[in-house]
């Protein structure tokens, strides 16, 4: 099992040498949204994360860090 880390948006964004302004206007998504994926305000939605990982040619799983959990613990 897994639960959702970190998310390397900013990461990403560096990689693509990218601002979050940038990437928003790709995306069609709100700056300050951008802002609180990177800042670990909000995880994403799989659709979201979809839609940056394809404006960033990365995938889904560059965008979060994903930390194993054992099958008793809670997600």
């Amino acid at each position: 099992m897994y639960k959702v880390g970190r998310c390397k948006l900013s990461d990403r964004l560096k990689d693509a040498d990218l601002s979050q302004q940038q990437l928003s206007e790709m995306c069609n998504i709100p700056k300050s949204q951008i802002s609180e994926y990177v800042n670990n305000k909000h995880i994403m939605s799989i659709e979201t994360a979809k839609n940056i990982s394809d404006c960033l040619k990365c995938t889904i799983e560059d965008l979060y860090e994903f930390n194993t959990v054992a099958d008793d613990d809670t997600l």
